[in-house]
């Protein structure tokens, strides 16, 4: 019997092995023509490349505002209204899909709107790599992937180390804003935060109240309430850092 495909499957499974879990399923998706030209013409003006320098968001704005991230903005629906709403803010979105993302430079350029910039990719490599520590003022992370069979739990993305890279990022006193309209998904992102002690619950306070009060709603919402899924927003604050830090 030849060995050749036990060789052939003892290599796929050691690089699948080495293959990052991800938290998302990076689809094409189709384009339109607008989108295609918002990619090709406002990119240069809203979009963040990823070199070989971490991102200094006093570069990428040429302010000093706080730094809002986003990961997983969708459609940018709830980015650019944010954005709008809070003139004071500076707000960073990393997404994967280019038809979202062409989405939101075509909202920000209808809207005249300056305050966004843009990157696309996996947002915990974009965080490990290419994110100054301390460099975030809050983090927004709205609907994301519940994964809700058993096996996928592991895809998740709000996870204890996802979670201390994070921390990482944030400055003492950022606020980490989450919402879903999956309870168990809740559940399990209330545990995972509950279980840091780099980061304190802000249900019930007034911190709290308002920055859920704020969130825009999003498609991902309307749906979910069509369907009679009750929204949860957990709001969290970074604590100040320890000295094991």
């Amino acid at each position: 019997m030849s060995q050749q495909p036990l060789q052939a499957k003892a290599v796929a499974d050691e690089n699948s092995a080495r293959r990052p879990v991800r938290s998302f399923v990076r689809r094409a998706g189709r384009l339109t023509d607008g989108q295609k030209r918002a990619l090709e013409q406002l990119w240069p003006r809203y979009g963040v490349e990823s070199g070989d320098a971490a991102v200094d968001p006093a570069g990428l704005f040429g302010d000093d505002r706080p730094v809002i991230l986003e990961i997983g903005f969708g459609d940018g629906a709830a980015t650019w209204r944010m954005a709008q709403a809070n003139p004071e803010l500076n707000l960073l979105g990393v997404e994967v899909h280019r038809p979202g993302i062409g989405r939101l430079l075509l909202a920000l350029e209808r809207e005249g709107l300056d305050n966004v910039r843009v990157a696309c990719g996996d947002a915990v490599e974009f965080l490990r790599d290419f994110v100054l520590p301390h460099a975030l003022d809050g983090v927004c992370i709205f609907f994301p992937d519940p994964w809700p069979k058993k096996r996928h739990h592991k895809r998740r993305l709000i996870q204890p180390d996802f979670l201390d890279l994070l921390a990482a990022r944030m400055n003492p006193g950022a606020v980490l804003h989450l919402a879903t309209d999956w309870q168990p998904y809740a559940e399990h992102m209330g545990e995972v935060l509950d279980a840091s002690d780099r980061f304190e619950d802000l249900a019930g306070t007034q911190m709290g109240d308002s920055q859920a009060a704020r969130r825009p709603r999003t498609k991902y919402e309307r749906r979910g309430e069509r369907l009679g899924h009750r929204v949860i927003d957990l709001v969290y604050r970074r604590t100040p850092a320890s000295g094991k830090e």
